[in-house]
């Protein structure tokens, strides 16, 4: 029997280990790019055409290669960042497995110019499925210039399980702010289709996070810094309010290296415990600072993941600092009292015995008296009345002696009224129609279901519950909910009959987001128009709300847009199977009712009756209770 083990050709060994360290276009730049930073670079572009299935392209200024270091470079576990074993104990660099170029070259066509500093000419090098096609001297600037082209062309199977563009492209911006925020003394570059999406000078961190999440972001931030012995934190916190119910602005950077670490994200969402809504994340931007004996990053290939020697103590060091940090800068509520109008009490009266006001009394006060002796000091105070003869106004006067003058003055003005009799009185008042509260043309139809009683009037409690007979007992209806439950089957028939309308706003108002959502709401465009909203995008990260849904005034077209992208974030919501049932449940809950808005009867009538014509009037669009029946024996029974 012959053998049959045998060694892998390179080609099918460098796409086996493709397969670990590059999974999609975001990969290559990841690597691609902190190779840029190892080379010492002050300026990286990155060039992205189709979300990096035609084109990905990384232009620095570093340090460049020779020819002979631009060909070894493509071979497996070839890198200039360690030589031992003890290397990798002391790693400072970005990469070091040496399995990057040589994994992008078995799976794409490559095109590298390269050129060191100092050198007059640079070298081109053309590399298709790990096959050196061309090699020639040629002129070009310092640093290297990095073109992939066609990912996966060799591989189709890996290439049909890409993504579409939108997300792939999310996926290259998560990677590029991550690389970015760990290095803002670097300027970058992220050009998609002609496109800038991003240009990031050098800047301070504060500044980088704000150029690359939004102006928002900066009042939001809250500044943490501690060192000790084991590790140096520094960097950012989100504040309280700002936590949302997507993962997305969470980083952590130790020794300048992006990672993931549930175990010290714990950390912090302890330290803002009773902060912060439950199921909701704050952002965070932390640097940790540490002996690189003490940590092991050769955990996995994307060298995300890092193991500290003593966890448990860098999650204490984390959790204290961030308590810190929120306490110093009053994010953590306490009790504060306003001293600005208080009587300032000495605290000390030197042993003096306390001694009780005086009193003084007047021994000559009798109430009975008709005539008090002062009473005339108050005459011309402007305190007493006398009633004149025309149409029953009243000029000031000398007070009255006693109660039996006062009754005689009244009796003697019943003369000068300006009617007649109280018949003409009556007649003239009964002409005057009471105004009555207008009604909110908020719901349209009159169907009742046979639960409620017709004659029954509608009452409210607490201005959020309204409260009516029916057949089975007392029924009580959650106002807000109600109205959310009519909107929402109302938008999603006007959506399936394409009639929603749409209403101009007189001065557009204009929305500004950062890159990543910006990809989403392009995306969302055309649904919103569907429900009669009108976006348009004005300028690269902003759009104007140039028209809104009718008798949708209440809501607020930012929130719903951000809610909208932070469900998907948050994996909430699949923007091609139930994204426009999501828009129409937050744009009813926008524009619905609230809870402690007064009602009157015709509204409150009006709402039970459109209530009992949906289809659903049992349950809110998020699937809440929406009415509560007591019934009529639990009523009697609480009598007997």
């Amino acid at each position: 029997m012959s053998d049959i083990i045998q060694l892998l050709p390179d080609s099918v060994a460098n796409q086996i280990a493709a397969g670990e360290v590059i999974q999609r276009p975001a990969s290559m730049i990841k690597e691609l790019v902190e190779n840029a930073i190892d080379a010492g670079s002050t300026d990286i572009k990155v060039i992205v055409k189709d979300a990096g299935r035609t084109l990905v392209q990384v232009i620095d200024n570093g340090c460049g290669m020779s020819a002979t270091d631009a060909r070894m470079a493509f071979e497996r576990h070839a890198t200039s960042k360690i030589s031992n074993v003890n290397d990798l104990f002391a790693i400072r660099t970005m990469g070091f497995r040496g399995e990057a170029l040589a994994s992008i070259a078995a799976v794409a066509q490559v095109e590298l110019r390269t050129k060191k500093t100092g050198d007059e000419l640079g070298t081109q090098i053309e590399i298709a499925g790990s096959k050196v096609e061309k090699q020639e001297v040629i002129s070009c600037a310092s640093g290297s210039n990095f073109m992939i082209k066609n990912l996966f062309y060799n591989v189709p199977a890996r290439r049909k399980f890409l993504k579409k563009d939108s997300t792939e492209l999310r996926h290259i911006i998560n990677e590029f702010q991550r690389i970015a925020l760990a290095n803002p003394d670097i300027s970058f570059s992220l050009d998609h289709n002609n496109m800038p999406l991003f240009q990031l000078p050098v800047s301070s961190l504060r500044q980088r996070i704000v150029n690359m999440l939004g102006k928002n972001m900066n009042q939001q931030l809250v500044p943490v810094e501690t060192e000790t012995t084991l590790v140096k934190i520094t960097g950012f916190i989100g504040k309280p309010e700002s936590a949302r119910k997507s993962s997305g602005d969470q980083f952590f950077f130790v020794n300048q290296r992006y990672m993931r670490h549930p175990y010290l994200h714990k950390a912090i969402t302890e330290a803002y415990s009773n902060l912060i809504l439950p199921n909701t994340v704050p952002a965070y931007f932390l640097f940790f600072e540490v002996d690189p004996k003490i940590i092991d990053i050769n955990i996995h290939p994307t060298k995300t993941e890092i193991k500290f020697e003593d966890e448990r103590t860098i999650w204490h060091l984390t959790n204290a600092c961030i308590r810190e940090s929120l306490g110093k800068h009053n994010m953590i509520p306490t009790i504060d009292f306003d001293t600005a109008d208080m009587v300032n009490i000495p605290v000390s009266n030197n042993n003096k015995e306390n001694e009780a006001p005086a009193i003084e009394v007047n021994p000559f006060f009798n109430p009975f008296e008709t005539q008090t002796p002062d009473i005339s000091s108050f005459s011309g105070s402007g305190n007493s009345y006398e009633y004149g003869n025309s149409g029953g106004s009243y000029t000031p006067s000398s007070t009255p002696k006693d109660w039996d003058q006062l009754y005689n003055d009244f009796e003697s003005e019943k003369g000068s009224m300006p009617f007649e009799t109280e018949s003409e009185y009556d007649d003239i008042y009964n002409d005057v129609e009471p105004e009555q509260a207008p009604v909110q043309q908020t719901f349209m139809s009159k169907g009742m279901s046979e639960e409620t009683n017709h004659s029954a009037s509608c009452f409210q409690f607490k201005n959020r519950y309204i409260l009516t007979s029916g057949k089975s007992g007392l029924m009580m209806v959650d106002q807000k909910r109600a109205h959310e439950r009519i909107l929402f089957e109302r938008l999603m028939q006007s959506i399936s009959t394409l009639q929603s309308m749409t209403q101009q706003n007189l001065f557009p108002e204009q929305l500004e987001f950062n890159a990543e959502d910006t990809i989403i709401v392009q995306e969302l465009l055309n649904d919103f128009q569907i429900f009669g909203l009108d976006l348009y995008q004005a300028a690269e990260n902003i759009f104007e709300v140039r028209g809104m849904p009718v008798n949708m005034e209440k809501m607020d077209p930012k929130q719903l847009i951000d809610e909208v992208i932070e469900a998907y974030k948050a994996g909430e919501v699949d923007l091609e199977t139930d994204l426009k049932e999501r828009i129409a449940r937050t744009m009813a809950r926008q524009s619905s009712i609230r809870h402690g808005q007064y009602l009157s009867t015709e509204e409150m009538d009006e709402l039970i009756g459109q209530l009992f014509t949906c289809q659903v009037p049992n349950y809110s669009p998020d699937g809440k209770p929406i009415i509560s029946i007591l019934s009529n024996d639990e009523i009697e029974s609480r009598f007997k």
